[in-house]
């Protein structure tokens, strides 16, 4: 979400100096156009393949007189450039009469007899014997340039009465090398850093050495925002992973399921002989590249690759992404890569002439260093560690250390972004943007919101007004202060919420923190509890919901707590709460027997609990080094456990037990087919407890998706002592739906989904039950599944939700359906 907020930034805003300029289109003699056809400088190995609608582009800083356009199954043309700028060039390609000595392939490839795959499979062979690969330890320098543009820059945008007082930016315009349009810089950031490697421990390390930027913003969150947007990858890897998706690499063990490849060409490329082969998608709207790679005749390594992901690969804001990488060769068998350039044209749509924001990321690579090993504690990572020095390095030494030089574009964007944060028009738009990302309007030190919770609903309060805020200082303060107050017309009560944090240690982030809150709340809307004091669940005000909910509790809740992060990633915590519950209904009770006779009940739960936690998240990437951090959108694991103990007598508590629970959240990304979400939750209490301290398995009333939750079960629909509850999630990424005519346009994302519950309650719980409410416990595994369909309109998702059992009991959900919201790629 964060990714496409940063971007939809630069689309608010939304003469070149290369020798030899050429775009057009490839025909054939029905003038249809020819998909992926090679364009490339006649006696060069610079070149690109046409798109989809045979559409091509290419520039090269050196002068060329021709071009040569080539396809399997068609004559090869040579093109003469009468000047050096040639724009709208119609090239008609004629089939070939007659085979020559190579075997041609036309349209599909076959799988036999093809030397193009024999290559390829060579390559397979060797691929764990080139590069990096081939040493137990290794490390180089490393510098990473990553700029972003507007795009399509025309005079009717320049125009526009939004950037009225802002027409000086229009004097950097440029064109693109790659696409040929117009562009407009506007934010540059440059990073220097050490990376270490160890291949027998399977361990890296990165150590950033310096890092600059052009001014929107600074210090380490901009580089964790780019390392997440542009995640690195190997070639030589069956998947590689851009922008949360798994495209299948042209060098894949799998690529010749997906790919046309053909054997185009054989020449020396810097002293060493090397293959030309050409690659393009057997099918559209998969995830796969169109371009060429050029391969040495003897080490079957990589010496240089061009490629795009093709106009129907199933991407969202996404429109184009073109990847170059050159390696060097160290000696006669050891080739590194040293250059690694990628372009993305973000954009809202794929049209033509859509407007948009290039992301472009130069990354160098120098001075490597082979089996020179490190302890293992060396890359280990450290738990809160900044070094501020490495933002404020002089002009002076960005001079000598750039591995290349900056041009007059870029910069350029360092002087104009100056001039443009002192401009109130561009304040105010980026403060707008600012707000829709966060939820937050700032006032100085003060931070109003989140105002999407301004409104709710629910049976009890009926419309419900919420208004609130937090101190902030900047991203990384070591305190912050929260809290709301919200009013119910139907109840005609005020409620609130406060809590402060402080991080009293740094290096392994001593937090105490401490609130209270007084509201109403959905307490059978999760299973795992935390320490979060202000955490409120969508169940509990949810404008829209399936059916009556009137089983609402009024909690009064009070905690404090403290954790510690001894290792990156692992915290433990300790917490005291002391809480008290009460219906908030009449048609609901949470009435218990107080008395052996059981004749006498109490409708107030008042309850004492101190609490363990442990919770280890490996390669969860955050944001910042304060108090608060923001997480990154990249997958990661989350085990979590917690033990609790209620204090009978301390504070008038009513109850002794002991509650262990145990969360467990797996992501998978299985690459061609889809990334799959496993969680696991296990959990029991111990001792004798009414129906406000039961774990209930969490239903969904509402009709919007909420994570963790049965769509098809009403809220203490089953209620537990024990449970243990499975979900599976798996999003095929429009795998199936490529494959049929009808809806491969679409672009539409298959999901399907299965749920699990087990649970029991004791026979000394059932005694003190006076609520009224039949205690039902799913002794025989209830489970539901569902098929959704993601990615309508980009943005929205339809789940169908089915009960496979219990479909007798009274009131059952046998069917739903549930809606959600997001913006993904």
């Amino acid at each position: 979400m964060r990714k496409i907020v940063v971007v939809s930034l630069l689309l608010i805003l939304n003469v070149a100096f290369a020798q030899t300029k050429v775009s057009g289109v490839v025909l054939d003699k029905k003038n249809q156009p020819i998909s992926f056809a090679n364009v490339i400088f006649k006696g060069s190995t610079e070149g690109v393949v046409s798109n989809e609608d045979g559409k091509f582009y290419i520039e090269s800083q050196k002068n060329y007189s021709t071009i040569m356009i080539s396809f399997p199954g068609y004559t090869t043309k040579d093109v003469d450039l009468t000047k050096s700028v040639t724009y709208e060039l119609k090239v008609v390609l004629a089939e070939e009469e007659t085979l020559k000595e190579v075997v041609i392939y036309a349209g599909k490839t076959s799988k036999k007899n093809n030397p193009a795959l024999v290559i390829l499979r060579k390559i397979w062979e060797r691929k764990r014997k080139n590069g990096l690969r081939m040493f137990n330890q290794y490390q180089y320098q490393k510098y990473e340039k990553v700029e972003f543009d507007l795009n399509s820059i025309d005079s009717v945008f320049m125009k526009n009465k939004i950037f009225k007082g802002l027409e000086f930016v229009f004097d950097k315009i440029d064109t693109s090398k790659v696409t040929g349009k117009t562009y407009l810089p506007m934010f540059i950031n440059e990073a220097i850093s050490d990376v270490y490697g160890d291949n027998k421990l399977g361990k890296t390390r990165e150590i950033l050495k310096a890092n600059k930027n052009s001014g929107l913003s600074n210090g380490d969150g901009v580089n964790k925002f780019i390392n997440d947007l542009y995640s690195d990858y190997n070639i030589y890897d069956n998947y590689l992973n851009f922008f949360d998706k798994s495209f299948t690499s042209p060098l894949s063990r799998t690529g010749i399921d997906v790919y046309n490849y053909v054997l185009a060409d054989s020449a020396f490329v810097e002293g060493k002989w090397c293959y030309n082969i050409v690659f393009y998608p057997r099918r559209k709207n998969e995830l796969t590249f169109k371009g060429d790679f050029w391969v040495n005749d003897t080490t079957f390594a990589i010496k240089k690759i061009d490629m795009a992901i093709t106009k129907s690969a199933n991407i969202n804001w996404v429109k184009d992404v073109y990847i170059e990488q050159e390696f060097d060769v160290m000696n006669d068998s050891v080739f590194l890569l040293t250059r690694d350039y990628m372009m993305s044209d973000f954009s809202l749509n794929k049209k033509e002439d859509s407007k948009g924001v290039y992301g472009k990321r130069t990354t160098l690579f120098k001075d490597h260093k082979f089996n020179e090993p490190k302890p293992s504690k060396f890359y280990q990572e450290e738990v809160n560690f900044i070094d501020n020095s490495v933002y404020t390095k002089d002009d002076e030494y960005w001079a000598e250390n750039r591995f290349e030089t900056l041009n007059k574009d870029e910069i350029g964007i360092y002087k104009m972004l100056d001039t443009l944060k002192t401009v109130k028009k561009f304040k105010q738009m980026y403060n707008m943007v600012s707000i829709l990302g966060s939820g937050y309007i700032q006032f100085n030190h003060f931070d109003y919101g989140p105002i999407f919770s301004t409104f709710g609903y629910n049976q009890v309060e009926g419309i419900r007004t919420r208004v609130g805020g937090r101190t902030y200082f900047g991203p990384n303060d070591l305190w912050r202060l929260q809290g709301y107050t919200a009013y119910g017309f139907k109840d005609n009560k005020f409620k609130y919420g406060m809590s402060g944090k402080w991080m009293i240690e740094k290096k392994n982030r001593i937090i105490i923190s401490g609130g209270n809150r007084r509201d109403v709340e959905q307490i059978g809307a999760s299973l795992t509890t935390t320490n979060d004091v202000l955490g409120r669940s969508f169940a509990s005000s949810s404008l829209f919901s399936t059916g009556t909910n009137g089983k609402l509790t009024n909690i009064n809740l009070s905690t404090l707590a403290i954790e510690f992060e001894p290792v990156k990633n692992l915290i433990f915590s300790t917490a005291f709460s002391y809480r008290t519950l009460q219906s908030a209904s009449s048609v609901f009770s949470l009435d218990y027997y107080t008395d052996d006779t059981y004749t006498t009940t109490k409708s107030m739960v008042k309850q004492s609990e101190i609490s363990l936690q442990i919770e280890y998240t490996p390669k969860k990437q955050s944001i910042g080094y304060g108090v608060e951090r923001r997480v990154l959108d990249n997958p990661y694991s989350r085990f979590f456990i917690n033990y609790g103990e209620g204090l009978k007598g301390v504070m008038n508590s009513d109850f002794d037990y002991r509650k262990i629970q145990l969360y467990y959240r797996q992501p998978i990304v299985i690459g061609p087919i889809g990334r799959s979400n496993f969680t696991l939750e296990l959990g029991k209490t111990y001792g004798q407890v009414p129906l406000g301290l039961l774990s209930i398995i969490p239903g969904n009333q509402s009709y919007f998706n909420i994570e963790n939750t049965f769509n098809n079960l009403n809220y203490y629909e089953f209620v537990s002592d024990q449970y243990a509850t499975f979900q599976w999630e798996h999003n095929f990424q429009g795998k199936i739906f490529a494959r049929i005519p009808m809806l491969r346009k679409l672009n539409w994302r298959e999901i399907i989904d299965f749920k699990s519950a087990y649970g029991s309650v004791s026979d000394q719980n059932r005694l003190i039950n006076a609520s009224g409410l039949q205690y039902n416990a799913p002794k025989n595994p209830y489970w539901e599944y569902s098929a959704g369909i993601g990615n309508i309109f980009k943005v929205f998702r339809l789940d169908f939700s089915w009960r496979g059992n219990y479909r007798d009991m009274p009131g059952a959900n046998n069917f739903a359906i549930k809606g959600s919201f997001g913006f993904y790629f």
